[in-house]
């Protein structure tokens, strides 16, 4: 062992030329000791120094790559065994923690994401996503191949649930036992670089879901890390008094500590740098902010919001490209705010105002009490003065599970593939892919997947078979909404202009683009009554091509057989009076027209 090679800096394990350099955080240990492969798991031959702040380290030529180490950690009379707080890898979640660098060759990997205003997102579950075997999870390889399939539906940016080492292979990923290490039954840190980089490839960014309102609750090395605590709760890296309570267990993070904000902040770097994500999803911010999650008593956690705070500026100054989101759903646009005027500075966060209310709407059982308005509330709804500081969806995780299920589903239960069932889930996935915000959809929704997501359950890629119509009408809006099939630019930007609101008929018509883009003209049918001649007051003289039809028959043989035509303005009597064109409009339909050209 050499004691007089300098060390390195950075927490955990790092190589440098031949030299491993340990360094941990436990500033209650008497005194700690590193054993592992390298020294036959002695308990006395490698101690760590103290730095004298809490810190400790030690340098060593013994220990290498791929080798497994624990720390030995000594609290007066009483010593544990914890793996690295850092560690990029363990055996599992109750394993030893692995040596590793996450020197990938990226291929000279230089991708940026699209522009926020034309993302796609794709939510996805590696376990479920393209399991292959019932008894096995899904891994990354296996959403690997599935990355021609995105890409052929239009799919932009991948959003995957959360991927740190968790307790067991089953999981939705939202009970970080790890938050450094990568899933080993999804194919550890080499499966989550290979899926990246080929993503990458394809021209799809990745967002990695994290999760820093709570760790674990189980298989959690951090509790109680060194020994010490107070009130019987987890020590150091935890509140140790009522504010450690979440209803995922009592594992808050301290954000007052500021070598607490230090490992969350280091996480999220993690992700940006070692494996080149392009954005970060934050879950559960509400409980960040606020003890209860902003439910009755809100008592706010200051220093949560200073955590953020610092993520977010770091992250915005190195890479400006790098999107954040939150999922607060209280719809509080401090959350967007720029930290310059008071906020927390997320570039976006997940729309309570859209995903509640059209959901809502949709899901209603009769045509007469169909409030349009809720669909119009939430069209208008915006963050921080721009109208991309908002995902909106009908399905994600949480929407399609926890007592909830697949929007069809819901209309339907039992049948969701029936008529009904299909045309009123369409008629929301084309609203959100239409509408101002960042659109996101669950994984298998393009295909009608239905009865409600669970962690055991593969998505049924039979139904994108069956129903592949389906799955190309969404990947038609898709590329008219990312401008890969052209004539749409006013879909990315900030204008919208309802132009037709009717609660008895309840059809309802709103224009996106201003007069510098290709203004789009969105039409729909809240009723199950097709309308022929329908006038929506159009009166600015523009001809209108008919781009999609959402209940074109050709989509699914449930759909309708109504003839619905372009709107040409050309020799059409109007007397001087303003021309109000009409419209052949299905039941439940869709209509996308795009502005004639010149």
């Amino acid at each position: 062992m050499q004691t007089t090679i300098e060390k390195s800096a950075g927490m955990g394990a790092v190589i440098n030329d031949g030299v491993t350099t340990f360094r941990v955080w436990a500033p209650n240990a008497d005194k700690i000791f590193v054993t592992g492969d390298f020294n036959d798991w002695s308990e006395t031959n490698f101690p760590l120094e103290s730095e004298q702040n809490g810190y400790w380290s030690g340098v060593t030529s013994d220990a290498q790559e791929d080798q497994e180490y624990k720390y030995l950690i000594h609290n007066g009379a009483h010593k544990f065994f914890r793996n690295d707080p850092y560690a990029f890898e363990l055996t599992n979640s109750n394993g030893n923690t692995i040596i590793r660098s996450l020197d990938f060759d990226w291929e000279g990997d230089a991708f940026e994401m699209h522009d926020w205003n034309k993302l796609v997102i794709y939510e996805l579950h590696v376990g479920t996503f393209n399991r292959k075997k019932a008894d096995q999870v899904g891994t990354f390889e296996e959403v690997i191949e599935k990355l021609s399939y995105l890409k052929k539906l239009g799919i932009n940016c991948i959003e995957l649930l959360p991927v740190a080492e968790f307790a067991g292979g089953i999981s939705w990923g939202y009970n970080p036992a790890h938050p450094f290490a990568i899933e080993q039954d999804y194919g550890g840190p080499e499966g989550l670089f290979r899926l990246v980089k080929e993503a990458h490839k394809a021209g799809i960014a990745i967002i990695m879901d994290v999760v820093y309102n709570h760790f674990g609750p189980s298989d959690v090395d951090l509790w109680q890390f060194d020994g010490w605590s107070e009130n019987d709760k987890g020590g150091i890296y935890f509140y140790n008094d009522h504010r450690s309570a979440t209803p995922w267990g009592d594992t808050r993070p301290d954000y007052g500590r500021q070598e607490v904000r230090r490992y969350l902040r280091d996480n999220a770097l993690m992700w940006i740098e070692k494996y080149h994500c392009d954005g970060l999803r934050l879950d559960a911010t509400s409980y960040i902010r606020y003890e209860g999650g902003g439910i009755g008593e809100k008592r706010a956690i200051d220093e949560g919001n200073q955590m953020m705070r610092e993520i977010n500026l770091e992250l915005q100054t190195k890479y400006p490209k790098v999107l954040t989101i939150a999922e607060d759903l209280k719809g509080d646009e401090f959350v967007t705010n720029g930290i310059a005027y008071g906020g927390i500075g997320y570039g976006a966060q997940w729309d309570s105002h859209f995903v509640h209310p059209v959901r809502e709407v949709l899901l209603d059982t009769r045509d007469d009490s169909r409030d349009l308005q809720k669909i119009v509330d939430a069209l208008e709804y915006t963050y921080s003065g721009n109208v991309f500081k908002r995902v909106i969806y009908t399905e994600s995780h949480d929407e399609v599970a926890n007592g909830k299920a697949r929007v069809p589903e819901e209309i339907q239960p039992g049948d969701a593939e029936s008529e009904f069932a299909k045309r009123r889930a369409v008629l929301g996935m084309v609203l959100t892919l239409t509408a101002p915000g960042i659109p996101m959809l669950f994984q298998g929704q393009e295909f009608i997947e239905d009865e409600y997501f669970q962690d055991t359950e593969q998505l049924d890629w039979g139904k994108e078979v069956r129903l592949s119509g389906i799955r190309q009408l969404v990947s038609d809006v898709i590329k008219l909404r990312t401008g890969a099939s052209g004539g749409a630019t006013g879909l990315n930007g900030q204008h919208l202009d309802i132009i037709h609101f009717n609660p008895d008929t309840k059809i309802l018509a709103f224009k996106r683009g201003g007069t510098e883009e290709d203004q789009a003209l969105i039409i729909l049918n809240f009723r199950n009554q097709e309308y022929l001649g329908y006038g929506i007051g159009v009166d600015d003289k523009q001809d209108w091509k008919l781009r999609i039809n959402a209940d074109w028959k050709g989509y699914d043989t449930d759909f309708s057989n109504l003839e619905v035509n372009d709107l040409q303005l050309e020799e059409q009597e109007t007397d001087g009076r303003p021309f109000t064109g009409t419209f052949n409009i299905p039941g439940y339909g869709a209509l996308i027209y795009t502005a004639a050209k010149n």
